[in-house]
This record gives structure tokens, sequence and C-alpha cells, in this order.
């Protein structure tokens, strides 16, 4: 840990070291440099924006809604909040081509956080105010362009009184809930980044490539607030060119010889799909040594493919760094330390499924392959808890994860009763107080191994099974089945719980001709069903196809299990095909195609 008490503290203390050095570098295509921050402007215009706010009128503790689109603009707003002791609220701004479903998300904050003013940019600001006209709330919210002020940093610029304050409003990504806003303070982030140098050993000789979204924890603080703890300097590019050009991302790596830089499990499988061979063979990833893999289930199967593509161009199995974390623990949880390989078990299915934790060798078990999100470290402290009698569960039983650290946030804002339940829970012999995360783990030699979310499982005929593994089934089966973007999910049923599964489709792989396209899907439908049945014991009650872009997710990549099966019910998915039977009668079974876009 450092001395330092707050992030502005933080800061202060970089620009007075290393003032002229280059913090921040966009790629604004993702491959050329388009602009620079150094330690000393950035601390310059955090000052110029903090007086900003004071003169108007914008107190300490008040909120502050940051809408910047991808670049540099963001980083110096959101240390201008810090300089003035006001929270910030980061946020997507509103998209207007597709502003059913992006205002609803912004309006809710502002109301949730009872904001004060929005920061954005001047090619932002009219956009803002033109909103106005489906928003009426935003037409009276002052907005201030940050890109506009002018003139030199204040010389009476004070430091706030921030103490243990909090430091911004990280809204949850709302996969399995609405939107909740976790209050994380700048003790919280100090002990992160402390916890997150220590076990990926930073030193002189880190540089950093991300294209993660700034307004999300990951991108926050690996992608931002990691580079200016450890002073080491930071790459940055739009989420949408690394997602349009996944080539962009490993190039980024190899140009500035990076040695951190990741990103959830889809980045990876992308990379594998999407990178030809003559775009890998001018890469260099000799210098990649953290290759950090969090935010969702990590594949076993992943890890291999990608190292399997990629070996020969340098990179190396051992660089694979996965996590776990979550916001309401500000990011890091457990890891593995810098030189570990991942640890990978093979488990038993059948024994998974009713609770218990046990590897498997005998080739014809069923099996799940499970990676470890490493040990916990540095004050860190997980139990694996029964979510109902809240006792604490024996090595290899599986249970909720709980928390205990520096790191867990203060709680959600202004949700007293949720903040209770999730941030201050006992176990049955009084142990606590733990943050209940949700997840589904459990501690094996040391290791936590998280196997699911606690909402999302599927319980049939008695037994658990965790969604993710169905999707992964189904998604090995056809080639047009797009990796990450499956879905499987409970149904009411009178006589027990049926299964359904939606699943999007590259069109690319499919043919054109409506016949053949026909008989395409009733045969990608049939193969999905029967693996389902052989790898699971489990008859899917339906199958939904679907066209590119129709599955729910978060704006972080996330599936929404549960918002994709409110969208099935009421049949407000983008479907190609649906097949629908009884689950006990399958000859019954009746497929009802549709024409969907």
């Amino acid at each position: 840990m450092t001395a330092f008490r707050t992030l502005v503290d933080l800061m202060r203390g970089r620009a007075a070291e290393h003032g002229g050095a280059t913090a921040f570098t966009f790629l604004g295509d993702g491959d050329e440099e388009s602009e620079h921050l150094t330690y000393g402007h950035l601390d310059a215009r955090a000052r110029l924006i903090a007086a900003a706010l004071r003169d108007r009128g914008i107190r300490p503790g008040d909120r502050t809604l940051l809408l910047f689109p991808p670049g540099l603009d963001f980083i110096p707003a959101f240390f201008g909040c810090l300089y003035a002791g006001v929270v910030a609220v980061p946020a997507y701004p509103p998209q207007p081509a597709q502003l059913a479903r992006t205002l609803p998300r912004v309006l809710g904050i502002i109301d949730d956080a009872s904001v004060s003013i929005v920061l954005t940019t001047s090619n932002l600001a009219g956009g803002v105010a033109a909103l106005a006209t489906h928003a009426p709330a935003l037409g009276t919210m002052p907005v201030l362009a940050t890109d506009t002020l002018s003139g030199t940093a204040p010389d009476d610029w004070r430091a706030p009184n921030i103490g243990d304050g909090l430091a911004f409003l990280q809204y949850t990504s709302g996969s399995t809930s609405a939107p909740k806003g976790v209050m994380v303070s700048h003790a919280n982030l100090l002990h992160n980044l402390a916890y997150a140098s220590h076990a990926a050993e930073n030193d002189a000789a880190t540089v950093s490539v991300s294209w993660l979204p700034v307004i999300h924890d990951m991108g926050l603080i690996e992608g931002v607030l990691g580079p200016i703890y450890n002073a080491y300097p930071a790459y940055l590019m739009a989420p949408a060119s690394f997602l349009h050009r996944p080539i962009r991302w490993l190039r980024a790596i190899a140009r500035y010889r990076a040695t951190t830089s990741g990103g959830p499990n889809f980045a990876y499988d992308l990379c594998v799909r999407r990178i030809t061979d003559a775009q890998r063979a001018d890469l260099d990833l000799r210098t990649w040594r953290i290759a950090y893999n969090g935010a969702e289930p990590i594949r076993a199967d992943t890890l291999d493919a990608f190292h399997a593509r990629f070996r020969d161009v340098g990179f190396s199995w051992r660089s694979f760094f996965p996590v776990y974390g979550l916001a309401e623990s500000t990011l890091l949880v457990s890891t593995g330390g810098r030189t570990d390989e991942p640890v990978i078990r093979e488990a038993d299915a059948d024994a998974l499924a009713r609770g218990q934790f046990r590897t498997t060798r005998i080739v014809d078990t069923p099996s799940r392959r499970l990676v470890s999100s490493g040990p916990v470290s540095f004050g860190t402290r997980v139990v694996i808890a029964d979510p109902d009698t809240h006792e604490r569960c024996a090595e290899g039983r599986v249970g909720e994860v709980w928390i205990s650290s520096p790191s867990v946030a203060r709680g959600y804002w202004r949700r007293e009763d949720t903040t209770r339940e999730t941030f201050r829970a006992h176990l049955a012999d009084g142990d606590g107080p733990f943050l209940r995360t949700g997840d589904l783990g459990v501690l094996a030699d040391g290791e936590l191994f998280v196997t699911g979310r606690l909402k999302d499982v599927l319980i049939v005929r008695g037994m658990k099974h965790y969604p993710q593994d169905l999707e992964h089934t189904a998604e090995r089966q056809h080639a047009a089945i797009r990796a990450g973007c499956s879905a499987a999910f409970a149904l009411d049923a009178g006589d027990g719980e049926s299964v359904a599964l939606a699943m999007e489709v590259d069109p690319r792989q499919l043919p054109d001709e409506p016949d053949e396209l026909e008989a395409h899907l009733d045969d990608m439908i049939g193969r999905v069903r029967q693996a389902i049945v052989e790898d699971h014991g489990i008859l899917l009650s339906a199958v939904s196809v679907l066209s590119v872009g129709a599955m729910p997710k978060t704006s972080s990549g996330k599936l929404r299990r549960r918002a994709c099966r409110a969208a099935f019910i009421d049949g407000s998915l983008s479907e190609l095909a649906r097949w629908c039977g009884h689950p006990r009668r399958d000859e019954h079974a009746v497929r009802v195609a549709k024409t969907g876009t």
C-alpha cells in the first residue's frame, strides 16, 4: 500500500513526480495515435474542471453524470469530479439510433443518483440538450462541455476534505436485475489498486493496452486508474475498434510491447475466430505477461484455443491471468500470481449437479472443466456459504461466494434494505459481515472455482444445471452458432421445470435459399437437442434461433438470461426459427418457422 489517502493525493503525486511524461495515448481508429495526455496536463485539466464545477454551484458530495464518447476527455473529467469532492457517475451516452434501449437507462441513473450536472464534450452537448424532447428532465439539467474550458488551472485550487468519502457510483450492468449504484470510496479503490498491483507484480517495465469501456469497473480500474497508480504508460482504444477488427487489439500489444492487457472470455474467442493466418503472422506477443480474463465465466476451452492459435507468435500459456471480481468489491477479488499457470480441474458433472466438487479422470464420466480464479490474499477473505441456511460450507461443497475485504464497497446508493441484505450478511455462527455475491463457487486446495450465478441455475428433476454448460454444448454443434451468444433459461411447466435455449447464428454460415435454409435450421436444432440430451440428460422444451444482435446483453456484453426469457415468452425476440415441443412427448414436437431478419 502507498501513503496516499485519496485518488486526489495519488494524482497530485504523479503530476509532481512525472509531470511531463505521457500517461495515456488514444488510438483513434484502433491503429493510429490521435491523442496524448501527460500527468501534468491531466492534473491541470482536472483542477480547471473542478473550479468550473465550483463556479456553477456544484458542492462536495453532489453527483455528476459523465457522458463521454471514447477518447481521453473522460479521464480529466473523472478526476475533475474528484478534485471538486463531488461523486462521479459514469454512464454510456444515449445512442440516437437506439434511444428506446439506451435512453431509459441514462434517465434511470439521473433519477436514482439525483444528478446535479452533466459533464460531456462539445460534440455531444447539443445532442444531450436535444434529448429534452424525449425526456423533459434533461431540459433543465445543466450541461458542461469540459473540452471548451480554457485558461490555466486556478492557483487557488485546494484539495477538498474528502476523508474516506465516495469517489464514484458504479452502476451495475443489470445482467440479473435493475442497475444499482455501487458506492465506491477512495479507500476501496486504493486497496483494490494495491491488490491488483501486488498480484501482477507491476514494475517500471509495465505497459498497458485496453479497449475496455472506461465507464465500467474493469475498463476504469485496469485501463485508467491502474496505470496512474503504478505510473506506467497506457494505450487506449474504443471498444468498437476492437469489436470491428480484433486484430487491432493484438497489434497494439505487439507494437507497444505491452505487458498487461485483457478482457472477458468472449474477447479471446473473438480473436480466435476473426484473426486470419496472415494477420497473425505479423504479431509478436512475447512481452504479454498478464493476459487477464474476467467479468464472465472463464472457459478452459477458450484458454486452450487462444493459446493454440497464438503460441507460435510468442503468447505463453503462463501469461493467462484468470481473475474473479465484481463491482460490489470495487473489482478484484481473487487471482493467481504473475508467474502461476492457470489451474484447471476436471470436475465430475453429476457430483457438481448435487453441489459437490469432485475431480475425475474417468474418460466415460460426464465432466466439466473448471478454471480457478486463484486464491485470495491481500486482506481479502472468501467463504462459501449455503445461500439458504447461511451455514459455512465444507471444502469441496458448492455454495454462494461471500467476501470480506477492504475493497468491499459501501453498499448500493439509497437502497438501505438491499445494502443490508447484500453487504451486511452474517454466517449462522455470527461471523461477518460479508458481501453476498450471488455467485456460486467452491474452494478446493485454496483455489476459488466460480461455477455460475445463483439466480441462473436450472433445477431439473432435482438436479442443478448451470446454463453456461448447456450453452457451451450448443455452441459446439454447428459453425453458424455464435460463441457467447446463447442463453439457456427455465420455463414454467405444469409437470416440472422445463428448459429453453435461444442462440444467435451467423447468416454467412447458412444457405440463402428458403427451403435449404429451413432444412439447415432443422438439422442444427436437431443436433443441439441431441447433444443437450447426451451431455446433460435434459430434453429441451423449446429452441429459438436468433438473428445477429438479437440476444439481450448488458452494455458490457454480459448475457441477460432473464431478459431473454421474458422476450421469448412475449414473442419480442428477433427470431429466424423456433422449435417447440413437449419435454416428455418429443414425437409430438412442432417446429414453427419464422421469417425474422
